[in-house]
Parts: C-alpha cells; structure tokens; sequence
C-alpha cells in the first residue's frame, strides 16, 4: 500500500490503482435495482485510506479507516482494467475497414428478423458496430415500415427535417438531395450542434435511369491520408471548421473536425459536406496548409478504391454510421422513372445499446 494507492498482484503481474478509484469501484456503489450509481465519493470526510485488504473469493476486500464497512471491488474488473485501462465492453467491437470492393461481403438482415429477433437486432447493429453500414431487405411497403425497423434499434432522432424526411424532386427543393443532380460524397447534417448518428434510408421507388447510390468507408480513407501525409490528417483531426444548414425556416451553425478521432487516437469517423460547408474562418495563415491537406482528403474520397457503388433497390434500407460512412449519388434522369427514398436517423448510443443487450440474448 502506498500514500494513494496500491499495487495489486494479479495474473499479469502487480498493478496500481487509486484508492479513489477502488472505493468508487465498490460493488455496494451502484444500486442492483436501479443500476444507478449511491455513492458520492465527495460525501467522504477525507481521502480514502486502507487499514487492509484480502482477496476473498473473486473480490478484493478493502477496509477503510474512516468507514465501519468494507468494500467489495470485482477482481474481474481489476484484470479488465489492468488489461484494457478500462471495464470490458461487448460493444467495443474491432472495426473491418473497407474498401470499393466491399458490396459482395455487406451485411443483409431481412426487416422481419430485426423487429422480431434478439439474433436479427445483434446482426444488424454488429454490422453497424463492425462495418459501419448494412442492408435489411424485404421491408414492408406501407408508412409505418421505417418506424417499425428504427425503434427495433433505438428513438428515431429528430433533425432539422424533423422526424423524416423523403429524397425525391421537389419543385421548390431546400436541399440538393431533393433535386435529379449527382450528390458530392458527404456526411448528413454537419451544421447540426450532434450530428445525427445512424441513417436509414429506405428505398421506395426507383425506377429512373442512373442515380446510382455511393458509398465509402471514412475510416478507410483517413487512414489512407495518415499514411500518405501525416501533416494532412493531424491539421485535418486537429482543428474545426464551419458546417451550417439554412433555408426559409431554420439557419443551424457548427464548427466540427473533419477527422473525429477517440480518446486513444484512434480514427472514429469523418464529417464532410462541401454543400453544407461555410467559410472557413480559420486563421488566413493556417489556411496555407490547411486547404491543401483538405482538398486532398476530398480528393481521396473520389478515388476508385475507396468508393463502393450500387442501384438502390425497392424493398431494401440502407443503414449505416453517419459518422464513419460517406456517402452520395450519381445523378440520374427524372423523367425516366420515379425514384422516392424515405430517410430517419437514430442514436449511435442507442445502437450500441441494443447491441450489448440482443448479443446476450441471441
């Protein structure tokens, strides 16, 4: 023991953790009922101090000096902790980064297994978790089909759309996705404070010539810019730039990297939109190097390795990250067909959520 914390041998060998952090790790601290944390760690009088500590069955029992109970710390979680620097998560799942060639190995789970299966809800939001996009087929044709798949995942989350929202022409469109023209690849909705999470886009109608769908995995590609030009990708990671969505009705404003990575470093997602982009008020210096390094990251997104391509079929949802997958349009012919898309958006957390719980189930 230590003046604030303690070497703990376990099967990898002796490791240090904080008497704060071990009080607070404390089964009797979470609520069985609730699962909500009790324990206020600030309501002790003085920092916590051990008088002695036993391994006991699978916990480590501690003794503190200014408390009449011990405390039971899982000795699961000191190996997890040791191991990983945190508890293990079945959700933390190792991404497949995907290239162009990637349309043969996506995921297709059929609408009626994800509403009514534990095993159908873990496919898709494993792949989502995995991959960053799937496929479910056989929707329903009726209003309610998207819904009914959303909420088998999480809370259809609202946008400056509102709850849905439908790509066709429009005669008097307030945004480019509502026209017949090609769509630049792009991430929804960046001026938006949280961007949306996960995007369904279920496919109506398509019977029109071209408007072939497009897809990459952003991950893919900053990784690519990381190795190619690591002063790009950390300018890129490193600093926000202004994204806003504005029409008649709303004006929505935020600045956001275009490279998000997580607390290790690591690459988590992207977010691009050159139609949603505003000025850049970076300082004019800056944007010396900057602009380089983003226009080749754009570039990079055109180029044939990385973009996967595919005809939007009736019956089929497209489901994917929208934080990691980029996506966009060929333009097509409007008076050849009609072509409607029915599009929502839930929460990455929700996704996750459903995950951890459907995986045990299944």
């Amino acid at each position: 023991m230590q003046d604030n914390g303690v070497l703990v041998p376990l099967s990898n060998g002796p490791k240090y953790f904080n008497y704060y952090w071990l009080r607070d790790a404390s089964i009797a601290s979470i609520d069985p009922q609730t699962r909500e944390r009790i324990f206020d760690v600030s309501h002790l009088p003085t920092a916590p101090r051990p008088t002695g500590m036993a391994f006991k069955n699978d916990m480590l029992v501690i003794d503190w000096e200014a408390e009449d109970t011990s405390s039971e710390v899982s000795l699961a979680l000191l190996e997890q902790v040791a191991a990983n620097g945190r508890a293990s998560d079945v959700a933390a799942l190792e991404r497949n980064v995907w290239y162009g060639n990637f349309l043969p190995n996506i995921s297709k789970v059929s609408q009626a297994e994800v509403i009514g299966t534990d095993a159908g809800r873990a496919a898709l939001t494993r792949a989502l978790i995995v991959d960053g996009i799937a496929i479910v087929t056989d929707m329903e044709p009726t209003e309610e089909s998207l819904p009914n798949l959303v909420e088998a995942i999480g809370p259809v989350t609202p946008s400056g759309e509102g709850l849905f929202f439908n790509v066709r022409v429009e005669i008097n469109p307030t945004n480019l996705a509502f026209t017949a023209g090609p769509l630049e690849m792009h991430t929804d909705l960046p001026g938006e404070e949280a961007a949306p999470g996960v995007q369904f886009l279920h496919c109506i109608e398509n019977t029109v010539d071209g408007g072939a769908s497009l897809f990459l995995d952003g991950v893919a590609v900053a990784m690519a810019l990381k190795a190619e030009d690591p002063e790009a990708f950390d300018l890129l990671a490193s600093h926000k730039i202004p994204f806003f969505y504005r029409h008649d009705k709303i004006d929505y404003r935020s600045h956001q990297r275009v490279i998000e990575t997580d607390q290790d470093g690591n690459v988590t997602g992207v977010t691009i939109s050159q139609h949603l982009q505003d000025n850049m008020d970076l300082p004019q210096e800056l944007l010396d190097v900057y602009y380089p390094a983003f226009v080749k990251f754009i570039r990079m997104m055109q180029e044939d390795r990385f973009v996967m391509k595919f005809r939007s079929e009736a019956g089929n949802c497209v489901v994917f990250d929208n934080h990691r997958i980029v996506h966009g349009r060929e333009g097509y012919v409007a008076e050849s067909g009609s072509r409607h898309l029915r599009g929502c958006y839930t929460d990455r957390a929700a996704m996750r959520s459903t995950y951890r719980i459907a995986s045990q189930k299944a």
